[in-house]
């Protein structure tokens, strides 16, 4: 068998694990061919995390780069560009070359509900993107300083119902989930809560410990340490049963608010069009990576449950939850931006 043959056996077996096209897979072949993916990877390699440093994405992220890189061999380097709920970076990561030294944070934040709730998002969450694998499922969480007034989420909601607008919840950029997440609370409970964005949850958690916001819907690995350390309290959690790190704390349906209680995924993803034999290495290092046992031990630290999936998989999980944020955001009259 001639290598070009071997090379389009190859691209055509990776084509459909990825749920590509097949026609497809003749051209990534002769690329794969030329470029010597076989070899890849040759140099270190850049996970674009499209947060602040500090928050849920940016913890998950560098977890996985660094178990990533010794699966394969190489460094991979986190680089934060954060800016409107994810837009910033993940626009950019669309736009660099499918060599597979760019990889990007695909979470369902930045693509599912943030190119949702754009008049024109800035990128296709699924077009524009070559989904690898989810990474881990993660529980959201309601929180409050320690010291404020605020002891459940119903303490939250009948004091924005006394005084609809006064109470203002920070988020990671407009148009992100914990974005979405204040506004569901608000259509849930039927009160308003006015919206501070920031470039990421990081400094909306900051500016919280420090009495300038009242409430943040977080995720469990950038809040987690915070409210083991009293710095934060936490009201409700998105889990199907309490989290064991936090016995006390309702989820939202025990809290009645049913409607937040799914987990989110944070997955891994490169720009559109990645050579088939590359997914297919990329897809395989990630399954091994997320084996390790150091790394499930880190993430169920976070109160986060490990979840790989093959390509094919994991895409369809990203279509499936632009379709229930795309109806969501219809049904809780959202206005887009």
């Amino acid at each position: 068998m001639t290598k070009r043959m071997k090379a389009l056996k190859a691209a055509v077996a990776a084509a459909a694990l990825a749920g590509m096209p097949l026609a497809y897979a003749a051209g990534a072949a002769g690329a794969a061919g030329t470029a010597g993916a076989g070899s890849y990877p040759e140099r270190p390699i850049r996970l674009v995390v499209p947060y602040a440093v500090g928050g849920a994405t940016d913890v998950i992220a560098r977890v996985a780069a660094r178990y990533l890189g010794e699966t394969l061999g190489q460094p991979v380097v986190v680089e934060n560009r954060p800016g409107a709920g994810g837009s910033t970076g993940s626009a950019y990561a669309a736009k660099q070359p499918a060599d597979g030294y760019t990889l990007v944070m695909m979470v369902e934040s930045s693509h599912a509900v943030n190119p949702n709730v754009y008049a024109k998002p800035a990128y296709d969450p699924v077009k524009d993107f070559t989904p690898i694998t989810n990474i881990a499922n993660v529980p959201g969480v309601m929180v409050v300083s320690a010291g404020s007034a605020y002891k459940s989420a119903k303490d939250v909601s009948d004091a924005a119902r006394a005084a609809p607008g006064k109470l203002n919840y920070g988020s990671s950029g407009n148009g992100g989930l914990s974005h979405l997440s204040g506004a569901l609370f608000g259509s849930t409970t039927g009160t308003t809560l006015t919206h501070v964005p920031y470039k990421g949850l990081g400094p909306a958690l900051n500016d919280l410990m420090a009495g300038q916001l009242d409430v943040v819907f977080d995720n469990m690995p950038s809040s987690g340490a915070l409210i083991a350390g009293g710095q934060l309290r936490a009201l409700a959690v998105s889990s199907p049963v309490r989290l064991p790190a936090l016995p006390g704390v309702p989820t939202y349906a025990e809290a009645g608010l049913k409607p937040m209680n799914d987990m989110s995924w944070y997955g891994l993803g490169a720009p559109a069009r990645l050579d088939p034999a590359i997914l297919a290495r990329l897809s395989e290092a990630m399954r091994k990576t997320l084996q390790k046992p150091e790394l499930i031990k880190t993430i169920e630290q976070q109160g986060a449950v490990v979840d790989f999936q093959e390509p094919a998989q994991f895409r369809q999980t990203v279509e499936r939850s632009n379709r229930a944020w795309s109806q969501l955001i219809r049904d809780i009259g959202f206005e887009k931006l």
